[in-house]
């Protein structure tokens, strides 16, 4: 799933797009999926993450160490 962020779990959300006319088709919401190298220091190396806005915001509250032990503790290879 290429539209996946790695620490919110945020994929593609799925409807309609509905025209003046009332005709529906098939659309979708994808989430604003970034990729970001952030610097871990215990590991002196950098690790590249796909994450959506809202994972960026996580990282900036939690901190990089713990996202990375928690994405770790579910069994992603980083």
């Amino acid at each position: 799933m290429s539209a996946h962020c790695q620490v919110t779990g945020r994929s593609p959300g799925f409807g309609n797009t509905v025209s003046h006319s009332h005709k529906r088709s098939r659309r979708r919401w994808n989430p604003n999926i970034q990729t970001k190298t952030y610097y871990l220091p215990t590991e002196g190396r950098r690790v590249r993450l796909r994450v959506s806005a809202k994972g960026i915001k996580v990282i900036d509250r939690d901190g990089i160490e713990a996202v990375v032990a928690r994405l770790r503790s579910q069994g992603e290879k980083i």
